[in-house]
């Protein structure tokens, strides 16, 4: 039984994502800055955002972008001070926002003071805060170092070599020097998570995204079993103390994930923007980015590609389990990016993204828009990695806001910009699209605030599929409100006209909210929709 409860706020919540160091540079230093993010404040309120989730801004050395924490209770100076993130916190609850931030809780960096200790030679109250063999020489399956500590063993790693895995048990024990999920030390690392989520709560943070939620205890059963123990055991602790806190998970499997306690859960590209050729990739992979490899992105498959004859089944088949094993429980939530994933432009045009952007948008859970998707933002293919980045580095350049120095992220000289911006000469900007009614940014800010002012639209609102034809691209569905005023979604990213049939409307009912392209509802239930066509319509009241 899931230990999670309602909040009434995630209710509500239409959340942005913050790569910090690309955001806004307030300073001049030519990296983003948390003062930046709240000079921006504004800007994220009035596209219809009501929360930000900011990725990893504690101490870091920086070889995988912070998510090596060096010290979870310090902001990193390059973005600026503790204090800083306390005006944060007060300024967004001034204007009515939620501020998540980034807990990375299965490793840290190499140089964190809790491995300092751990490897030396003497026994002290954190040799055990890690993963250790009993030899420098001694092997196992999973990736580990050795040689490289006063310390006689070797140390797991979760991924990059500067990043060793935190001890949080084996639920399936091989080797003696596997510790159980209930031994000493592992309730220690457990109690010393929970103790960074006190520290900044009490500051004022909202909650936390955490990082690989799923992948703490090492050999666990599929059903993640001693993981999701882990995660209750911590959030019986935590939520007591702070019952408006919010946590959503990096996991993909909401039924596993609200079982461990978690609010939301992200419904997540398991290709990640196909970079593999290796295995078919998951329902929202077949939404945006059902290419092979990045070369070959003009022979795209996906769902909202027009050109494609791939239908809506490929992603409910996928989708609707996973959807229903969570459903009550807490939310799944869709994304248009996140800071791991190729951003969707420019995979698609600007017709079909705005479609994409439509069913995104309109779906149940929390949307998450990652920062300058608003904008249509492209992925920039071929950049120098940047701090562990390699692939991922082209998603993650500077936001775009206007068309002068830097794009106005930075004053400062270009080659001090944390990565350089997109110096095409059709860069999208925020300035730009702001005076264009037909933009990118006035189709999605016209989204979000329709989220805000239909209930039908709640992350909490039901979810019914009412065409989904097996021949054709059209996808309509219902959202519905138990206090009435249901609303319909129907779309057709294809080329041809199509039609299908839904229930009819009560009478006086039928009023398009929101219309792309041609859309007409018939009397008896006909729906006929038009190449690339979106509309959002009220049924009943």
């Amino acid at each position: 039984m899931s230990i999670t409860r309602t909040l009434s706020w995630l209710d509500c919540a239409r959340f942005y994502e913050i790569y910090p160091q690309s955001f806004y540079d307030s300073n001049g230093d030519g990296i983003g800055d948390l003062p930046g993010i709240t000079e921006k404040l504004d800007y994220i309120r009035d596209l219809g955002c009501n929360a930000i989730w900011i990725n990893p801004c504690f101490d870091s050395p920086f070889k995988d972008a912070g998510y090596d924490v060096r010290d979870y209770r310090k902001i990193a100076p390059r973005y600026g001070t503790n204090q800083d993130m306390v005006d944060l916190f007060e300024a967004a609850h001034a204007k009515g926002m939620h501020v998540l931030l980034d807990l990375v809780p299965g490793h840290t960096s190499e140089e964190h003071e809790w491995f300092k200790a751990s490897q030396l030679a003497e026994r002290n109250e954190f040799s055990d805060r890690y993963i250790w063999t009993n030899g420098a020489f001694e092997r196992y399956t999973m990736p580990f170092v050795g040689g490289e500590c006063p310390r006689d063993g070797a140390y797991i790693l979760n991924y990059f070599k500067s990043q060793p895995a935190l001890n949080y048990g084996f639920g399936r024990r091989d080797r003696a020097w596997q510790m159980s999920p209930d031994s000493p030390a592992a309730r220690s690392t457990r109690n010393a998570m929970v103790d960074v989520m006190r520290f900044w709560l009490s500051k004022g943070c909202d909650g936390f995204r955490v990082d690989l939620a799923d992948s703490l205890v090492k050999n666990d059963d599929a059903d993640h079993r001693w993981t999701v123990a882990a995660w209750r055991q911590m959030f019986a602790t935590i939520r007591p103390e702070f019952p408006e806190a919010a946590f959503v998970s990096e996991w993909s499997n909401p039924k596993q994930s609200f079982a461990a306690g978690f609010d939301m859960d992200f419904y997540l590209d398991n290709l990640d923007g196909g970079q593999s050729d290796t295995k078919e990739g998951n329902g929202y992979h077949k939404l945006v980015r059902n290419i092979l490899t990045w070369e070959g992105r003009k022979q795209n498959l996906s769902y909202f590609k027009a050109e494609s004859s791939t239908g809506i089944g490929a992603f409910l088949s996928d989708y609707l389990p996973l959807y229903e094993s969570g459903k009550g429980n807490g939310y799944f939530c869709m994304i248009t990016c996140n800071h791991d994933t190729n951003r969707i432009m420019p995979m698609l045009s600007k017709r079909e993204y705005k479609l994409a952007l439509g069913m995104i948008l309109t779906m149940p859970g929390a949307p998450f828009i990652y920062y300058g998707d608003e904008i249509g933002m492209n992925y920039l293919d071929g950049l120098p990695t940047k701090e562990g980045g390699y692939r991922r580095t082209g998603t993650r350049t500077p936001m775009q806001w206007s068309s002068g120095k830097n794009l106005g992220f930075s004053q400062g000289d270009p080659d001090s910009l944390y990565l350089p911006v997109d110096s095409s000469p059709d860069a999208p900007t925020v300035a730009d699209q702001q005076r264009d009614g037909d933009s990118l940014f006035a189709w999605t800010r016209t989204l979000l605030h329709l989220r805000d002012d239909n209930p039908a639209l709640l992350a909490s609102a039901g979810f019914e599929v009412l065409a989904a034809p097996d021949d054709g691209k059209s996808f309509v569905y219902r959202r519905i409100c138990e206090d009435g005023g249901d609303l319909v979604v129907a779309m057709n990213p294809g080329l041809k006209n199509e039609s299908v049939r839904i229930h009819a409307p009560q009478e006086g009912t039928g009023k398009m909210l929101v219309c792309l392209g041609e859309i007409k509802l018939n009397d008896g239930g006909m729906l006929r929709l038009g190449p690339q066509s979106f509309s959002v319509f009220a049924v009943n009241g």
